[in-house]
Formats: C-alpha cells, structure tokens, sequence
C-alpha cells in the first residue's frame, strides 16, 4: 500500500466556522505565541471570550499555541510553561494544580497510515489534578494522565499514566511511584 495525499479529505472534521477560526488565528499568533507578552491575565481573558474554561490562578507563559480554546478547559491553579503546544483538535480537560512544562506537546491528532488516504484520527487529552508534563514532553490523543502522575523531560505518552506514579523514555514506561508530602 502507498499513501496518496491527492485523495486526503476531512470534511467531516469541523472545529468551528471560519470566523472563530480565523479570529482566534491573529489572538494566538498576537498574545499566546508573541514572546513579548508575558500577561497571562490578558491570555485567560481572551482564552474565556474564544469559550474556553478557566479557573483561577491560572498561569500561562509567553510563546504558548493553542489551536482551539473552545476545546480546551483548565483548572485551578495551573501552569502552562513556555513554548507549550496544545494542538487540541479534540477536547483537552486539564485538572487543577497542573504543570505543563516548557516545551512540551499536547496532540489530539494523527493519521492513520494503514489507510493509502492519511485519514485524520482525533483523540482527546485529559490531565487530573496534580499531574505534571516534563518538558518537551510529548502527550498523544486519547492519553489520560490521572491524579498526581509524572511524565519526565522528553518522554512521549502513548497510553495512560496512573495515579501517583511516574514515567520516563519513549514510550514512555513507569520507573517509579510518586511519593508526596
């Protein structure tokens, strides 16, 4: 079997009207991927009128890229570090006391290179309470990284991580529990 681009279609997919999307376009390249702004109150202003959920305390650094914030909800008390991606083609929930470091991915989508059309699969990410995304990590669609879970610095996440225990290398296997005080 051999891809064939020309016959790739995802009509099916629709994330919003153009509008929105092209709005939101000149918000994120503005105010989230700017390196000059480091506002994150401005950030959550404008990630709440696009329809995202935002709780309080939230923290988001400079160079951050979000592709749908209408996909996308975030706890209390969460950090997003610089150079974050969430390229959530499908619902991210991120819970409260979240760190997202630096760096770090967060895919709802990929193709399915079985098929010769690439056709576009979507999963979406969910982040409990407590759980912590190394940096330049990545976290891939469907992943679900439960309460208090650790994904180490430049790991990749195919599959979900459980509560209170920690995770390394690519694909990312647990090498230990989570002891907090």
């Amino acid at each position: 079997m051999k891809t064939d681009l020309s016959t790739y279609n995802n009509d099916w997919y629709r994330p919003g009207g153009s509008l929105k999307r092209l709005s939101w376009y000149f918000i994120n390249v503005l105010f989230f991927e700017n390196p000059l702004n480091p506002s994150s109150g401005l950030k959550v202003f404008f990630l709440k009128c696009f329809g995202a959920q935002v709780g309080k305390g939230v923290v988001i650094k400079p160079g951050v890229n979000i592709k749908y914030p209408w996909k996308l909800s975030i706890g209390d008390f969460s950090w997003i570090g610089e150079k974050v991606w969430i390229d959530n083609l499908a619902d991210v929930n991120i819970g409260s006391h979240v760190c997202i470091s630096q760096g770090a991915m967060l895919l709802c989508g990929n193709h399915n290179y079985k098929k010769s059309t690439f056709d576009l699969i979507i999963g979406g990410i969910t982040v409990k309470n407590g759980a912590w995304i190394g940096a330049k990590s990545v976290v891939c669609p469907g992943v679900v990284l439960k309460n208090h879970s650790v994904l180490s610095v430049n790991s990749v996440a195919t599959k979900d991580l459980e509560a209170f225990r920690i995770y390394q290398g690519n694909p990312a296997v647990l090498v230990r529990n989570r002891i907090t005080e």
